[in-house]
């Protein structure tokens, strides 16, 4: 039954063994850093950094890892995968409608985290020089994974229910949601200012990281607009990151703020969890 209406709404999946492995791979290693997240280890950057200290043993040597601005560090995360989706409109300047749409997503969402670091987000402190590579490098082969793998499928038929159009407006409401509560999150600070506060207006009434819901929202309508297997289980991979995430995120301002922190606030889906 799931299978007939999968074969009905994507196309058959690409015979490239390198789309199907990396396919295969983000919605494994994705899912698997959510859960990390969960169990406390969680990737070095933003208010969830640890200090990399280990209490319970005092004879491990602590080895000092290389660290860069955070707004140099999240500038690079996203700056080489926003120039992969402007570098396919030069190498391939035509393509069908389903294609250009893709690879117009894929830029626009990484050039509005481009501008959002340079002209919306309040920085301080610094980040793992590590965690930077290894984000970047990821969100790289990913874009470009996604942009490819959109072209494999050009010619052929298309899938009997098309989800192109209800796409489009699900990943635009995905970017102007994000865009809008990470608008939030940079007033939160006065110029100067370095620590955190409880979040408020827009969704945070409802949960702690609608940031998160919205990216999920964005990615889902990639997903709807490529209709082929790698976004899909993109999309899958990072809505379990992202739930281990907003959940560590929750635990943290539970215990930064204490009785300030309203119970009832969810992690990331509205009344859900």
């Amino acid at each position: 039954m799931v299978l007939s209406v999968l074969l009905n709404i994507i196309y058959p999946p690409p015979a490239n063994l390198a789309v199907t492995a990396m396919s295969v791979f983000n919605l494994v290693s994705l899912g698997s850093s959510g859960w990390m997240e969960v169990q406390g280890k969680h990737l070095q950057y933003a208010k969830l950094q640890s200090d990399n200290t280990n209490e319970n043993n005092k004879n491990v040597k602590i080895v000092e890892k290389a660290k860069v601005p955070s707004q140099l560090g999240m500038f690079v995360m996203y700056a080489p995968a926003c120039i992969a989706g402007f570098s396919s409109f030069a190498l391939r300047p035509s393509g069908d409608l389903r294609f250009n749409l893709v690879r117009s997503a894929v830029t626009a969402h990484f050039l509005k985290r481009v501008l959002e670091v340079l002209f919306v987000h309040k920085f301080s402190g610094s980040m793992d020089a590590e965690t930077m590579v290894t984000v970047s490098l990821s969100y790289l082969l990913s874009a470009s994974t996604m942009i490819y793998n959109q072209e494999l499928v050009e010619g052929l038929s298309e899938p009997v229910i098309d989800l192109k159009y209800v796409g489009i407006a699900m990943f635009l409401l995905g970017i102007g949601g994000n865009f809008y509560h990470h608008f939030l999150l940079s007033k939160l600070r006065e110029d100067g200012e370095k620590g955190y506060k409880i979040p408020q207006g827009g969704l945070f009434s409802l949960v702690i990281c609608p940031h998160y819901f919205f990216e999920i929202l964005g990615f889902l309508g990639i997903s709807c607009i490529s209709q082929t297997l790698y976004p899909l289980c993109f999309t899958v991979g990072s809505t379990f990151y992202l739930m281990g995430r907003s959940y560590a995120t929750r635990e943290w301002y539970e215990s930064k703020f204490e009785d300030d922190f309203p119970k009832e606030i969810k992690a990331m889906i509205p009344y859900i969890f």
